[in-house]
């Protein structure tokens, strides 16, 4: 049986942009996808550390090296630029792959630079 599991997290990311004018989506700077292993297109939860909410969307890739997080379209009346977030992925994992098995955690700075991976 698989069982769903976090596979990566990035921790603590500031919002830089919220976009309401978009069809929807996170727009995550493409370094911070690759470190955290994140996919163009995956579903991820977002968890709006500031105000409490929760929600999930999907990602695109932003520009490298240029610390954006952008919630884009309804998502964007979640959040406001300045707030701490965390975005967290999941993959279906069986109970054998789980032995030892620790997800792809991420924490980054004020400026979205990865500080530890």
């Amino acid at each position: 049986m698989l069982q769903e599991f976090i596979s990566s997290k990035i921790h603590r990311a500031t919002v830089t942009d919220a976009n309401l004018n978009y069809v929807g989506s996170i727009t995550i700077d493409e370094t911070l996808l690759k470190v955290s292993k994140i996919k163009e297109w995956q579903k991820v939860d977002i968890l709006d550390i500031d105000n409490g909410e929760r929600f999930h969307t999907y990602v695109i890739k932003g520009e490298a090296d240029s610390g954006k997080i952008c919630l884009n379209g309804a998502a964007a009346r979640k959040v406001q630029p300045g707030d701490k977030v965390i975005i967290i992925a999941y993959g279906l994992y069986n109970p054998e792959e789980m032995d030892g098995y620790k997800p792809n955690i991420v924490i980054v700075d004020e400026y979205n630079k990865v500080i530890k991976n």
